[in-house]
């Protein structure tokens, strides 16, 4: 019950063009960074590495690589990830979205409207 009343809420939330976008942009920046931090995380352990010893590599303060890989509200910058990665043996790419969800999230951040709030709330779920 209490998930139908947040997502009807959220359905009609969606439909001021403000809010909208910022859903939007919310969603993705939220995913796309966990989903870094985790697999940065998974390669962490797999190469049995501290998060002092990624510190100490970096020249960087404990608590600050830390806080990178469990913090809730972190927003890293695009340079301590790929810091992280390359100490990781790994790099920082970009890929596109599928087809479907980039017509749907790039239309929604243009005309800040949503034809579909179901297939946004779809698409950002991928």
């Amino acid at each position: 019950m209490a998930g139908q009343t947040f997502y009807r809420d959220l359905l009609e939330d969606l439909k001021d063009s403000e809010f909208l976008r910022e859903y939007v942009k919310s969603s993705i920046r939220i995913s796309t960074v966990d989903g870094i931090i985790n697999d940065l995380e998974a390669r962490r352990e797999e190469l049995g590495k501290s998060k002092a010893e990624i510190a100490e590599a970096l020249d960087l303060h404990g608590a600050a690589v830390r806080r990178l890989f469990t913090s809730k509200s972190g927003n890293p910058t695009i340079g301590a990830l790929a810091e992280v990665a390359a100490m990781l043996g790994m790099r920082v790419v970009l890929e596109p979205m599928s087809l479907n969800q980039s017509k749907v999230v790039s239309a929604v951040l243009e005309t800040g409207q949503v034809k579909s709030p179901e297939k946004l709330v779809k698409a950002l779920s991928i």
